[in-house]
């Protein structure tokens, strides 16, 4: 346990932000002794209103009093922003400023393998979970997924116990003010263009805050990388300075081993590790595709799990068995059904252009795209290509639909709808048999909804409902 958990007790902690995490941690601060208080700038949910209230935690919501300022410490939701006034006063009167995940991993017994990345990184966090969960029971240990998965850090982290596997996804945000926190495992999936609106344009400020995943690490930690991603292959070039081992991966082998030796990359068709000296062939690429769960980059994502896990000690058997069942998550490409010979594909985790590429070079033949909403700052022209290949019929709502059709009007036939539930009738009425729907909005859900879970639930209950 930190030395931090230790002086939380009797601690005055301000907590910004009364969504699930904020209120997660302010659940566990108060269970250790902390004086807390919670402030939102907006109103509280009914249920989080409640949860504060039968513990006697104090809050305020509607806006930030000075009280916020009258602590030790203050954890910042990830979704509050560096530049706000309330941040910037904290920063100026020396106050520390900590993540969820941050305060969450002082109290951490478990081991943690922590993954990242622009893209791909829940169904990274996914497989590791269900790799390490194969066999988990007959070796007296229990797997936990947490974090931007969506499952607070800080709801489970009391539960865990030494010789437990604590799986936790993290986005930028989140990494942005973890100090301490410290992975035996760090995996970083990606880094592409996103979230730039936040990072003032900045790739590297983006790419900098994903670092802080191995920033804390030690010479007996792993860090598993995509060398096929360049910005991460230029980073690690010279391995010198960090101080984990790495364990790069590849889909082919011509960036494959690290300075120790240590990859994870095809070989033929065979999924190959060498870790210590030793290697082994694990699967398949042909036993790994299911119909929801095909495409490069989740090879990319099965080699970075596969990393992982081998170098935490997961045999080959249950790495074996759970890829081989593995169909995919939720809102990322998932396959909703076949009506009328048109397949329908929920991605609604795409919320930047590079996910959408990477949507639309997966699946097979021509497609009625379907994209909008918040866009980051994104640069539209690097689509142009893959639509005018693979999109038969663009249709667009959101915030980003003017955007979208100045930008592709040009290349293919650009429909505009108001809502999703218009736009998912004009697909369907665009869509002929032997093509694919896909729902791949390239932007954030926050213009309509809030968030991508949300937006992919209404994107198939629309198709349910046009079905029946």
């Amino acid at each position: 346990m930190s030395v931090k958990a230790e002086s939380v007790n009797g601690a005055y902690v301000s907590v910004l932000g009364a969504k699930r995490s904020g209120i997660a941690v302010a659940l566990l601060l108060h269970r250790c002794g902390a004086h807390v208080f919670v402030s939102d700038s907006g109103p509280l949910g009914g249920h989080e209103r409640a949860c504060l209230q039968e513990r006697g935690i104090a809050f305020e919501e509607g806006g930030h009093s000075h009280k916020v300022l009258e602590t030790d410490f203050a954890v910042v939701s990830p979704g509050i922003p560096p530049h706000v006034p309330v941040v910037e006063v904290m920063g100026k009167n020396g106050i520390g400023l900590f993540s969820e995940i941050e305060v969450a991993s002082w109290f951490c017994r478990a081991r943690i393998i922590g993954v990242t990345g622009t893209d791909g990184k829940t169904t990274t966090a996914t497989l590791i979970a269900a790799m390490c969960g194969v066999d988990a029971t007959e070796r007296g240990y229990r797997v936990f997924s947490v974090g931007n998965i969506g499952v607070p850090f800080s709801s489970l982290v009391g539960e865990m116990s030494p010789g437990d596997v604590a799986v936790v996804e993290l986005s930028s945000y989140q990494l942005e003010r973890c100090t301490s926190f410290r992975p035996d495992v760090a995996v970083i999936t990606n880094i592409m263009p996103d979230h730039l609106d936040r990072y003032e344009g900045s790739m590297q400020r983006y790419a900098e805050a994903k670092y802080r995943i191995y920033a804390n690490q030690r010479k007996d930690d792993w860090l598993v990388y995509n060398a096929d991603n360049e910005i991460l292959r230029t980073h690690f070039a010279d391995s010198r300075e960090c101080i984990p081992r790495l364990v790069p991966f590849s889909r082919s082998k011509e960036y494959s081993a690290g300075a120790d030796g240590n990859y994870a990359a095809m070989d033929g068709m065979w999924l190959t590790t060498v870790i210590g000296g030793r290697k082994e062939k694990v699967i398949r690429a042909d036993d790994l595709f299911k119909r929801s769960f095909r495409g490069s980059h989740n090879l990319e994502n099965a080699l970075a799990a596969v990393a992982a896990v081998r170098v935490a000690g997961i045999g080959t058997a249950p790495v074996q068995e759970a890829l081989g069942t593995f169909g995919g998550v939720e809102h990322r490409q998932e396959y909703v059904g076949t009506f009328n010979g048109v397949d329908w594909i929920n991605d609604s985790k795409a919320t930047n252009l590079n996910a959408l590429q990477r949507a639309l070079e997966t699946v097979p033949g021509k497609v009625v795209l379907m994209a909008g909403g918040r866009e980051k700052g994104d640069d539209f022209s690097e689509l142009e290509d893959v639509i005018r290949q693979k999109v038969s019929t663009l249709v667009v709502f959101g915030e980003s639909r003017d955007k979208f059709m100045a930008a592709f009007s040009s290349l293919v036939r650009v429909v505009q709808a108001s809502s999703l539930e218009e736009a998912v009738v004009l697909a369907g009425l665009n869509a002929v048999q032997g093509e694919t729907v896909l729902f791949s909005p390239g932007c954030s859900s926050f213009d309509m909804f809030d968030n991508f879970e949300e937006r992919g639930k209404m994107f198939k209950m629309c198709i349910r409902e046009m079905a029946e």
